[in-house]
């Protein structure tokens, strides 16, 4: 039975590592990225994505599901949506008789595998608060009846650039997903170069239809990645490691962590909670079992740090203005303050 196991974990391995070349070969610059949607993909957690606009996201989104299988659904952002809108449609049809449609979140019913919400701050906080029961529960009710979506993740990216008739996502949305994910290519010219004069890069839709469809298959990849969980074990030590970088978020200052012109003592609203510390690890399992092992090392925890816990801090109102460089400081000085087993 434990051969069986192996075998099947080996499988899978090889299964993502293709999907992985697959996706790097159409889209170019983001490894570091697409990793750690890989990541996610088998952590089976949602996403956020933070990059500029037409740097990818949602080519690489597109392609990633193709990979996996199933319903790909996207609704834009705006200030006018409400709940309902994911939910149907209404419009008169060629007969003049009032007709109501699915939405995107019913379309594909329980087989939706992927929602991407574009632009999510700008939908009101009556929008979030649907988005946060769907991610938390993957299910809805409506047409007085309840409808599930086992298999589904959900991405959204914000506009980080206008400030105009934006609702930032509560504590509470932001602690449901997983992973914050950087989108940018990397500082390479050649890579640029490539990407503004090779044609093959200019059609998005034919780049997508080289991903084989269906590599992981979402129902057979939501039933193996529990798996994963199980077969990677974590010793007392790397326990330690996370519970210390848990209270190294609350009071970075027990720790000696000192970034330039912060007042640490002042810094911290809260820090990681225990859902954070777990998917913290979560993640951290999937990127052993990527490596190709069976046990938890630092250096796994490391590789998913930022991703997982940086959108998880909440700075006082000062300091929060300047998130853009003060999160990836701080989770860099909370593993090097961190003592390492």
């Amino acid at each position: 039975m434990a051969a069986n196991n192996q075998q099947q974990l080996q499988d899978w391995r090889d299964r993502a590592m293709t999907l992985e070349a697959e996706l790097n070969g159409i889209i170019l610059g983001l490894q570091p990225a697409i990793r750690s949607l890989l990541i996610a993909i088998f952590a089976r957690g949602h996403v956020l994505l933070e990059g500029n606009v037409g740097v990818g996201k949602t080519t690489l989104l597109r392609a990633a599901t193709r990979g996996i299988g199933g319903g790909y659904q996207r609704i834009e952002g705006t200030i006018d949506l409400m709940p309902q809108d994911l939910i149907y449609h209404t419009y008169i049809d060629s007969e003049g008789k009032p007709k109501v449609d699915p939405g995107p979140l019913l379309m594909h019913g329980e087989d939706l595998s992927v929602f991407f919400f574009n632009e999510v701050n700008r939908a009101r906080p009556q929008v979030h608060s649907l988005l946060l029961r769907v991610m938390a529960e993957r299910s809805i009710t409506a047409f007085n009846r309840e409808y599930r979506f086992p298999y589904l993740q959900v991405f959204a990216d914000r506009n980080a650039v206008e400030k105009e008739e934006t609702f930032e996502l509560p504590g509470a949305a932001r602690d449901r997903f997983l992973m914050e994910i950087e989108v940018a290519p990397v500082e390479d010219s050649a890579v640029h170069k490539a990407l503004t004069f090779e044609t093959r890069f200019h059609d998005t839709d034919k780049l997508i239809a080289q991903i084989t469809p269906d590599r992981l298959h979402h129902k057979a990849l939501t039933e193996f990645a529990p798996q994963i969980q199980d077969s990677v074990q974590a010793n007392v030590a790397v326990q330690d490691f996370v519970e210390h970088i848990r209270k190294a978020t609350h009071r970075p200052q027990d720790y000696g962590i000192q970034l330039p012109d912060v007042e640490m003592d002042e810094l911290m609203l809260a820090g990681m909670g225990p859902r954070g510390s777990s998917m913290l690890v979560r993640a951290a399992k999937v990127a052993a079992w990527l490596d190709g092992r069976d046990y938890l090392a630092p250096q796994d925890i490391a590789a998913v740090l930022h991703e997982v816990v940086a959108h998880r801090l909440f700075f006082t109102p000062i300091y929060e203005l300047q998130r853009g460089w003060l999160a990836r400081a701080f989770t860099q000085a909370v593993l090097q303050h961190v003592p390492t087993p």
